[in-house]
């Protein structure tokens, strides 16, 4: 069974990784109030080079989620294993999205995870929606390589979440799921307050309707240094019987 042994072992070796990694994640669509106000506040577009802004907060606050772009997680960032293509696997989106109704999420909140903030709330039926991405689309996942793992910060991770990144590509999943999209770094406790009541004004009442995972996004990243964009949206079928 994968460890926290296997992983700091594998960090004796760094190789260089330059294929492209693909991500399946969630976001309203392109021009959606969410998805502008997000890329206002991120100063970038994930759909499009359209940002505004991207001086005014500095790297520290949203630099990690500004790179990876609006979105909450279905399927980890991977690369494609040996033997697939990413036609193969825009095939089979095409495919589940066809026959898998939409999700429901429910109103959104900006709160706290993990010293994150995120607008989230607990949804019940939407960890086993993600399961079925993770479970469906992980035989697209090529295996962690080692400089892969030497990047990933497994200090704050449990056994069990160190088993479940190195088994399916990221350590929250399945019990340890939890919806949430990323609006900033980690953030120190004293200076969160300001920061929500920024984060609050900024997004007001967008956060009030009543969302859903409609729709998957397969998010592309050419290399280990480049942003995230969408390559492509697959709608989800709201026709589909339970």
């Amino acid at each position: 069974m994968p460890s926290r042994e296997y992983v700091q072992s594998a960090r004796r070796d760094n190789l260089c990784v330059c294929q492209p990694r693909y991500a399946i994640y969630y976001t309203t669509f392109a021009n959606h109030p969410l998805t502008v106000a997000a890329e206002n506040w991120f100063g970038r577009s994930a759909f499009e080079q359209r940002g505004k802004n991207a001086a005014e907060r500095p790297d520290a606050v949203i630099g990690e989620p500004r790179r990876y772009g609006f979105h909450a997680t279905l399927k980890a960032p991977f690369r494609l294993a040996a033997g697939t293509s990413i036609e193969d696997l825009e095939t089979d989106l095409d495919a589940f999205a066809s026959t898998t109704r939409p999700c429901p999420i429910g109103r959104l909140r900006i709160g706290v995870l993990a010293g994150f903030f995120v607008p989230a709330q607990k949804i019940l039926g939407v960890a086993t929606f993600a399961s079925r991405i993770v479970e469906t689309f992980d035989c697209f996942r090529a295996p962690f390589d080692a400089s892969e793992l030497c990047r990933r910060d497994i200090g704050g991770l449990d056994e069990a979440e160190t088993e479940q990144l190195v088994r399916w590509g990221y350590p929250y999943v399945f019990e340890s799921f939890r919806f949430h999209m990323t609006l900033t770094n980690r953030i120190a406790e004293h200076q969160r307050p300001s920061l929500e009541a920024e984060l609050r004004n900024h997004f007001g009442t967008i956060v009030d309707e009543d969302y859903a995972i409609d729709a998957l996004t397969l998010f592309e990243q050419q290399n280990p240094e480049a942003d995230f964009f969408v390559r492509r949206r697959f709608t989800l079928n709201p026709g589909v019987r339970f």
